[in-house]
């Protein structure tokens, strides 16, 4: 009886201090923006779900490609319909490693360098950004950015919108995340 009891102890406890590893936000942000001398676009995204396991690095990313929102609700319907083929292609995901994880944690550096695959219109390619990542007993927030080349997840642009849409997006992440329980 005393085993068992001692048994369940020491799982608890290793439970807790699993969870206590791992951060999660369901509303996260991400936004891309597009640049060329004709036309600026851009559309966010507030559900986007993200997972951070401070024991080992991993990040996983998850958004649904049709919750992007747009200035105008014809680009919107454009950009799912035409261009990221949202039913075809509901998700876009992330999963990466924090290269650098150790030296944040040891207060030496505030700076994540983050590698993985990002997966887009059924694409995945590997891509690498930075940015900032606070880390804290409560929270782990990270805000960072990278660039997107359109053509390289065969995103077609119709030749009568080409010079509207720039072929490089800027890809901005603000995600804040709590304890996972």
């Amino acid at each position: 009886m005393y085993r068992a009891a001692l048994i369940c102890i020491c799982l608890l406890f290793s439970i807790i201090g699993f969870s206590q590893e791992r951060y999660i936000t369901k509303q996260g942000y991400i936004s891309f923006y597009s640049h060329t001398p004709v036309e600026d676009i851009k559309a966010e995204n507030n559900q986007v779900l993200s997972i951070v396991d401070l024991s080992t690095g991993n990040v996983a990313v998850t958004l649904l490609m049709k919750s992007f929102e747009f200035e105008k609700a014809l680009m919107q319907e454009h950009f799912n319909e035409n261009y990221v083929e949202s039913d075809k292609y509901p998700k876009a995901s992330f999963e990466g490693e924090i290269q650098n994880l150790k030296e944040i944690l040891d207060g030496e550096n505030g700076v994540a360098a983050i590698t993985g695959d990002l997966t887009v219109h059924g694409i995945t390619k590997p891509i690498t950004m930075e940015g900032k990542l606070k880390i804290t007993d409560d929270a782990v927030n990270f805000d960072g950015s990278f660039m997107v080349t359109v053509a390289d997840y065969e995103i077609n642009i119709p030749s009568v919108v080409a010079r509207n849409i720039a072929k490089e997006v800027e890809v901005t992440c603000k995600l804040e995340h709590t304890p996972y329980r």
